[in-house]
């Protein structure tokens, strides 16, 4: 009786230390993964320089909690996404290239309505205009295993919260539930919010709503509480339910700032005002600021529950920033100077992004200057979890995982990598600078750059010319016919689609045919 009594009280001992100290509880072969991903966030958007110093553009900017993560994670300082946002949210979910999956433009949230705009010369291909599916009977997707799937199967209690912009409405990938998330917080087919305010409803107000307007998130309404904060406190209840039971979890928090309306967070605005920005720009700078501050209170909840030192953090955007009136002030494509262009360029500032990894071992603050790129995140992700048997619907993953170089590890497997950006598609009128029916690949110090409607290739030392202002192309004809050969080789290995030219009904040549 004595020995039973004694293994009583042993077993709720220990039940509380575990509901004090829930992290004792969490498998450390399985840590945490936190993704905070933004939306149109540029380069320089940020107070961490991701340049060799602080720009003119980062002093705009307060973002305390990233100066702090940033201290404890390595900074890629040539990390690339996409010019636009569906097609870097499908490749980091399957690990594919846009030019391999096909999704080259972003999804419109209804079914079968390409987002085209009209050109005078060229038609866009017949690309998977639906985004991705799980499901293989879905037409004009690509169907692939997303790696959240894979983590749920492993034991991950995975949740999603904020965008999603995956598939159109009335395809499988509309909704994050099908493709392995458990949780899913205002995530849906579209991909900009409404209104970020909740006495708007976040735009769900009757007879006003559009396509646009943010789902769930209705005890919020009439309150004060700005989308960003209203989906920080969804994020902070979805992971305290696996915090307690010392159960591993995935949590994408994919925070719908800073994409347009670019409207104030009234929290931090009257800041940026009293700094001399213009209305624009203050109500800019307001929403980078606003979820900096919902990745501090994340952190601080991790913190507070013992368990950020299991917990790897990633933090990037989905494209550069947006550098066109009248949605921005100034001049268009001096944004993100000295980087040339913004979204939806091939140009540096429409796909150099900013991202930090926090590893769970040791914490250190590194820098990485290897060029990487949004497909790597696939791979990356799984070797955290420390997941290597899985199968995929995909043949191939184009990812290469990033994990030994948030260790210090670096081999000469990454000095000749090539990085691939094939856009076959007319993003916005008119076109502009890099936007617009373009290929692009990186290689080592050099990027080529090829302009389909006019069937010119340009050629950059990124390393000496971030700016994209010295073109080298009747310099060194050696580099650009090697470069010209290797993006053609992957492009067609890839089957990727080319744009038709109306005259001739003829596809546009792929770079190394041009004459």
């Amino acid at each position: 009786m004595k020995t039973s009594k004694i293994t009583y009280k042993l077993f709720f001992l220990i039940i509380l230390i575990l509901q004090i100290f829930p992290s004792f509880a969490q498998n450390k072969d399985k840590p945490n993964i936190v993704v905070f991903f933004v939306d149109d966030l540029g380069w320089q958007d940020i107070s961490v320089p991701f340049y060799t110093g602080k720009t003119a553009i980062n002093k705009k900017f307060h973002t305390p909690n990233l100066e702090l993560l940033a201290k404890e994670s390595t900074k890629f300082t040539n990390a690339y996404a996409t010019p636009v946002c569906t097609p870097s949210r499908v490749s980091m979910l399957t690990g594919v290239n846009a030019a391999h999956h096909r999704i080259t433009n972003w999804t419109h949230p209804l079914a079968n309505k390409p987002t085209d705009n009209p050109d005078d010369l060229l038609t866009p291909p017949d690309w998977n205009i639906n985004g991705m599916s799980p499901d293989p009977n879905i037409p004009k997707t690509f169907h692939a295993t997303p790696f959240p799937m894979i983590l749920k199967d492993h034991g991950y209690y995975t949740i999603h919260v904020g965008k999603a912009h995956w598939g159109s409405a009335g395809t499988p990938a509309a909704s994050p539930k099908n493709v392995g998330f458990m949780v899913n917080v205002a995530g849906h087919s579209a991909g900009h919010p409404q209104s970020y305010y909740a006495q708007q409803h976040y735009g769900n107000m009757p007879g006003k709503a559009s396509l646009q307007a943010v789902p769930d998130l209705m005890e919020y309404y009439g309150s004060e509480t700005f989308l960003t904060e209203a989906l920080t406190l969804e994020a902070i209840k979805a992971i305290s339910e696996p915090i307690k039971r010392g159960e591993p979890f995935f949590l994408n928090f994919s925070n719908y700032a800073v994409h347009v309306p670019i409207q104030p967070d009234p929290r931090f605005v009257q800041k940026y005002l009293g700094n001399g920005l213009d209305a624009t720009e203050a109500a800019y700078a307001s929403l980078v600021e606003g979820f900096d501050k919902s990745i501090g209170d994340i952190i601080h909840v991790l913190k507070e529950k013992g368990v950020y030192e299991n917990t790897v953090i990633i933090f990037l955007s989905d494209n550069g920033g947006l550098s066109l009136k009248p949605m921005r002030s100034g001049a268009n494509h001096t944004q993100n100077l000295p980087l040339r262009a913004g979204k939806g360029s091939i140009y540096e500032g429409g796909i150099r992004v900013p991202l930090l990894i926090k590893d769970v071992q040791d914490g250190k603050e590194r820098v990485s200057d290897v060029p990487v790129i949004i497909e790597d995140l696939f791979p990356t992700i799984l070797e955290y979890a420390h997941i290597k048997d899985y199968s995929l619907v995909q043949k191939n993953i184009d990812g290469k995982s990033l994990a030994s170089l948030t260790k210090g590890k670096t081999d000469g497997s990454w000095k000749n990598r090539s990085l691939i950006w094939h856009i076959p598609n007319k993003w916005t009128v008119p076109d502009g600078s890099g936007i617009n029916f373009f290929s692009a690949i990186r290689r080592g110090d050099f990027k080529l750059v090829y302009e389909m409607k006019k069937g010119k290739l340009e050629l950059y030392n990124i390393t000496e010319d971030i700016g994209e202002m010295n073109d080298l192309s009747d310099k060194n004809p050696k580099e650009l016919r090697a470069l010209s050969k290797i993006l053609s080789d992957q492009l067609k290995r890839w089957e990727a689609q080319m744009p038709v030219i109306k005259a001739s009904g003829k596809k546009v040549p792929f770079p190394d045919e041009l004459n």
